[in-house]
């Protein structure tokens, strides 16, 4: 059954199965030459035997995925010879890393560490200290160690007057995002002070946000000392003694800087 091109086109997208046999206008029918108004293409088609159109086009969609393969080929000598290249480029940044700190190591040195976030920051807020007249600070291991270093504080009036208080501080590396850990080792008869050194100070808890500094934190340890605080204590008896009766706490004050037993517990001397 000979369509023309028009004719071909309404049964190919009219969705119906069809098998077809395409021949070139140039080759010759076996029923005799192509009639002079006839479509370039003569198609024969076999109604009814359930076979799709598209397979007209899978000749064509083998062609491309030969060409992409061969395309492919070409291309996965030149992908493993940059992949090569650039493990050798990253092993020679490892040799020369390594010979650096052998370098270092044999000239006596330790190896250069990387500093972190946390560090960078609390090199700047201790490189801006304004530290009280009663607050001296040290590191116990070094400058090169800022994460671990002491406070000691002298207070200059009040109930703690004329005692040396002693405050280890240790910063994360996620610092300023987590506050400081804090604790006295000078054992202190305190409302705001356990005998094991856990500092009741809102800043170090709850407060605490990162736009404060490890400055902000010193003032509120010397402000424990001046202005002690009953209302939220860690050591409750010494709480009850303040505000129920301010002189016999002042008196255990004094007892405890001076060395001595101030209930059942002993305090070491520290004025």
């Amino acid at each position: 059954m000979g369509l023309s091109r028009s004719g071909f086109k309404r049964q190919f997208f009219s969705g119906k199965g069809v098998k077809c046999k395409i021949r070139s206008a140039r080759q010759p029918s076996r029923s005799g030459p192509r009639a002079s108004g006839s479509s370039p293409l003569s198609v024969s088609l076999h109604l009814g035997l359930g076979l799709s159109p598209l397979l007209l086009f899978l000749p064509w969609r083998r062609r491309r995925l030969g060409e992409r393969r061969r395309h492919l080929s070409r291309l996965r000598p030149a992908l493993c010879r940059q992949r090569a290249s650039t493990r050798k480029m990253i092993n020679l940044f490892k040799i020369k890393g390594q010979k650096k700190e052998e370098a270092a190591s044999a000239a006596g040195k330790a190896p250069v560490k990387k500093q972190s976030a946390g560090e960078l920051r609390l090199h700047k807020d201790i490189s801006e200290l304004n530290l009280p007249k009663t607050t001296s600070i040290s590191f116990p291991n070094g400058k090169d160690d800022l994460m671990n270093f002491e406070i000691m504080i002298r207070p200059d009036e009040g109930y703690y007057m004329g005692g040396t208080f002693i405050f280890t501080f240790q910063v994360s590396p996620s610092y300023p995002h987590e506050p400081p850990k804090v604790k006295c080792k000078t054992k202190v008869y305190h409302p705001n002070i356990d005998l094991e050194g856990n500092v009741c100070l809102n800043i170090l808890r709850e407060d605490w946000k990162p736009v404060l500094n490890i400055n902000t934190v010193i003032y509120g340890l010397n402000l424990l000392f001046t202005q002690p605080n009953d209302e939220d204590p860690l050591n409750h008896e010494a709480a009850v003694v303040l505000r129920d009766n301010p002189k016999m706490f002042e008196a255990n004050v004094k007892r405890a800087m001076a060395g001595g037993y101030v209930g059942q517990h002993y305090f070491p001397r520290c004025a």
